[in-house]
């Protein structure tokens, strides 16, 4: 069997770098009919809370010109429930688990991380600081560096797993909010989330969605997620999952050459389920054709240097 697209991503041994993106792939079974998940690299679960939550009210979803706009609202059981459906999970995906964890004020971040950290079933946490902070008018944590070194200092302090911090794309410098990630303790960096955008319905005069602004994604969003990915990679010693209209093969190369170890697939697979595994296929052609010895010999290889300081910056911090 090819070795070609085995990784090691913050300690965890994958079969290949591709995963899914929280909220597209619901909790990794629903898409059993479509393909095996076992054949992912990992599964980034749906997005938890501290307290069950009932999703935004209205419209949530409005297709766009090459992407998709969606006002979910964090929709989930809350953690008491997902503690008592992952063991169940677990047995059927023997990839490892990433739990997306989020909170609309700093102490539930910190008790959702608490809880956690106590579910042997999860491998790695993906700290999504791209939600509205109550406290501070609804300014996204990830979009005001302060908060977002509050949030991902305090979360560390209490959380033991491999750590990534999920940012958002809503800012004016996306480096900086990275580095403040790596020095307050992120493992890696996951990039890109939603741009925030609206549609309108002309006919009936009034905002498509019910929560009249939404995240943009999909392949509208693909060249903003390679231009931070290239610049980020350039600034930071740790990892990048890479996400942001990918939906093919040649889009998860980019995704890799601008410096991403991993990818996650997520709008893609709303109109092809079964991306993961075109995907996988292409990347392994990709590298037969191209004898490249692994996949990750292709990191950041656009950089100027060809991505030799970053990937040696990367094999330092294991």
């Amino acid at each position: 069997m090819s070795t070609r697209l085995n990784i090691e991503f913050l300690g965890v041994k994958l079969n290949n770098p591709i995963m899914t993106a929280s909220g597209c792939f619901g909790y990794g079974l629903e898409f059993k009919d479509y393909f095996d998940p076992n054949e992912l690299g990992a599964a980034v679960l749906k997005g938890i809370t501290l307290e069950p939550r009932n999703g935004n009210m209205g419209t949530r979803i409005a297709e766009t010109p090459s992407g998709m706009l969606n006002s979910v609202g964090l929709e989930n059981p809350g953690i008491e429930e997902f503690k008592k459906i992952i063991p169940s999970i677990k047995k059927e995906l023997h990839i490892p688990l990433v739990a997306n964890i989020n909170g609309k004020i700093l102490e539930e971040y910190i008790e959702i991380a608490k809880e956690i950290e106590k579910i042997k079933e999860i491998e790695l946490v993906e700290l999504n600081i791209s939600c509205p902070n109550v406290k501070d008018g609804g300014m996204a944590f990830g979009a005001n560096p302060e908060m977002a070194r509050l949030v991902t200092r305090e979360v560390r302090k209490v959380l033991t797993k491999p750590m990534i911090v999920k940012l958002s794309p809503n800012v004016t410098n996306i480096v900086e909010i990275a580095k403040i990630a790596e020095e307050e303790g992120a493992d890696g960096i996951a990039l890109i989330n939603t741009l925030l955008g609206m549609a309108i319905d002309i006919r009936r005069k009034k905002p498509i969605l019910g929560n009249i602004m939404g995240g943009l994604s999909g392949p509208a969003v693909k060249p903003v997620a390679l231009r931070m990915i290239y610049q980020v990679t350039q600034e930071v010693s740790i990892p990048v999952l890479g996400m942001g209209g990918i939906i093919s093969a040649d889009d998860a190369i980019e995704f890799i050459m601008a410096g991403a170890s991993a990818v996650s697939l997520g709008t893609g697979m709303f109109g092809n389920p079964r991306l993961p595994l075109e995907v996988k296929e292409g990347l392994e052609k990709y590298c037969k054709e191209n004898n490249v010895k692994n996949i990750s010999d292709l990191v950041g290889i656009v950089h100027p240097d060809g991505g030799e300081k970053y990937r040696k910056r990367l094999s330092t911090k294991k």
